[in-house]
């Protein structure tokens, strides 16, 4: 009858545990595609709501005619929305994501398509804590690349 019981006991926990983790790769998915969609729409304050700058953020992009830009991270939270994204939408797929604790990476693929049609294809790697209970971008490395 123990035996029974602890084997009830450890399914249960590892049920628990499983389910937790799986909360927390949608809340940090649900983070991303807030990020996505309030950068192109222009959205300066819902965007800066996405992260929280730390002393060690860094956002790098890879353009696809191999330069390389070292934004300043505050730009995340002090963007002048006449700069950022002019309609259009992203779809984000591909997730894949290390979530440790209070501390995740995610990588993903996104295609952005403009208000004209024009897509954008990209590789982009997510930097995440989970900040006073909710999940923020505190850093991100995108990797423009063309469709071949």
């Amino acid at each position: 009858m123990n035996s029974k019981l602890l084997l009830y006991s450890l399914a249960a926990v590892t049920l628990i545990a499983c389910n937790q983790k799986s909360d927390e790769s949608e809340n940090i998915k649900k983070l991303l595609e807030k990020e996505s969609a309030t950068w192109r729409a222009g959205d300066g304050k819902g965007h800066a709501e996405c992260w929280h700058i730390q002393p060690y953020s860094r956002i790098l992009v890879s353009t696809i005619d191999g330069h390389t830009l070292d934004i300043p991270a505050i730009a995340m939270t002090n963007t002048d929305p006449k700069s950022m994204g002019n309609g259009g939408y992203a779809i984000n797929t591909n997730y894949k994501m290390s979530i440790k604790e209070n501390n995740a990476w995610v990588s993903h693929d996104e295609v952005s398509t403009a208000k004209d049609g024009k897509r954008s294809y990209s590789h982009e790697i997510r930097l995440v804590e989970k900040i006073k209970g909710e999940w923020k971008l505190v850093g991100q490395s995108i990797h423009f690349y063309k469709l071949e």
